[in-house]
């Protein structure tokens, strides 16, 4: 007789033999069904439900993998992704040596950590889902353009990350654009980013309140990671959110546009003019943000080049060019 299945001791098992790569339920799930036939096809025999075919008895395991926090608080070395798919992985490092870790490129060559990316590498991939899932025009913020002339400190945590621009007006007839631009009415949205490629336990606040201080000055603010990860982040980011304001996407490397906004921000109905000057004083890549804005105020257009942080989403020469949504 085939020794009993005992699913979350075979996922620890497989998880420990692959140190830091990431799976999700079903995937383990497939691994355990291949690796161990007779225990399965025991467990298959014994259970009170009738499976008609492998696919069904697989999506019986996945189900019993996915109940995570019994998983996780039998052993602590696996750990969970926030957002969707959630993956599992094992890792002996604390989540402070975790999120110490991304700072420091680690080569490609190490199964499932692809830490050979930086934060420089999200920018342009947040720019692809901002204006395709948001219409929101976005444009990276390069902190060694300030002036740095407060001393080495002087303007910690005022820089975001990237900024964007979202027109109200694009499809809005043409004699309504023309009567708001009369009366002065808001026809666009600032949004701030701050990006970091891991949020967990260890450094959510530090990330989180920086974002609250680089995006004071916007009408929506967000934190923006490659991973989430850890049981309860979510919850504590949520709980902060709530006081704050500030809003969470889960950006997905690989394809852009499957990314999530897991805690939709809230809006500030006014830009705050007093901090967005004191950034515009210091960062001349925002002074030229806030040109921008100053243009399309004036005259309604959007000049497709002055959002050149798409480049390399689609398009010829590894630009994408942006068409107005003007009517």
């Amino acid at each position: 007789m085939a020794p009993k299945l005992n699913i979350h001791e075979r996922v620890f098992e497989f998880l420990r033999s692959h140190p830091e790569e990431r799976f999700t339920s079903r995937a383990i799930a497939d691994r355990i069904f291949k690796q161990y036939p007779d225990e399965c096809a025991e467990k298959r025999k014994k259970s009170s439900q009738e499976f008609r075919s492998d696919e069904e008895f697989l999506g019986q395991l996945t189900a019993e993998i996915a109940v995570y926090h019994r998983l996780i608080k039998k052993y602590p070395q696996v750990r969970l992704t926030e957002g969707r798919p959630r993956k599992l992985y094992f890792s002996e490092k604390s989540e402070a040596d975790e999120a110490e870790a991304v700072e420091i490129p680690i080569p490609s060559t190490v199964p499932g950590l692809d830490r050979s990316k930086s934060e420089n590498d999200l920018y342009p991939k947040l720019c692809q889902f901002l204006y395709g899932e948001l219409q929101v025009r976005a444009k990276r913020i390069d902190e060694k353009t300030s002036s740095n002339r407060y001393g080495k400190s002087g303007n910690h945590w005022i820089h975001p990350d990237v900024v964007g621009l979202e027109d109200l007006a694009s499809d809005w007839d043409p004699s309504v654009r023309d009567c708001v631009g009369k009366t002065g009415d808001k026809r666009a949205r600032l949004w701030s980013f701050e990006v970091k490629l891991l949020v967990n336990r260890a450094n959510l606040r530090e990330c989180f309140f920086q974002a609250v201080s680089n995006s004071s000055w916007a009408n929506f603010g967000y934190l923006v990671a490659d991973e989430i990860i850890g049981q309860g982040t979510l919850e504590e980011l949520r709980m902060l959110s709530a006081a704050h304001g500030i809003g969470l996407i889960r950006l997905d490397f690989e394809n852009p546009s499957d990314s999530q906004i897991i805690i939709p921000a809230s809006e500030r109905r006014d830009v705050n003019w007093g901090a967005a000057s004191r950034l515009s004083s210091e960062n001349g890549d925002f002074k030229g943000f806030l040109q921008i804005v100053r243009r399309f105020h004036e005259n309604g257009e959007i000049n497709e080049n002055d959002w050149h942080e798409l480049r390399g989403a689609t398009g010829e020469n590894g630009t994408h060019r942006v068409k107005s949504r003007r009517g």
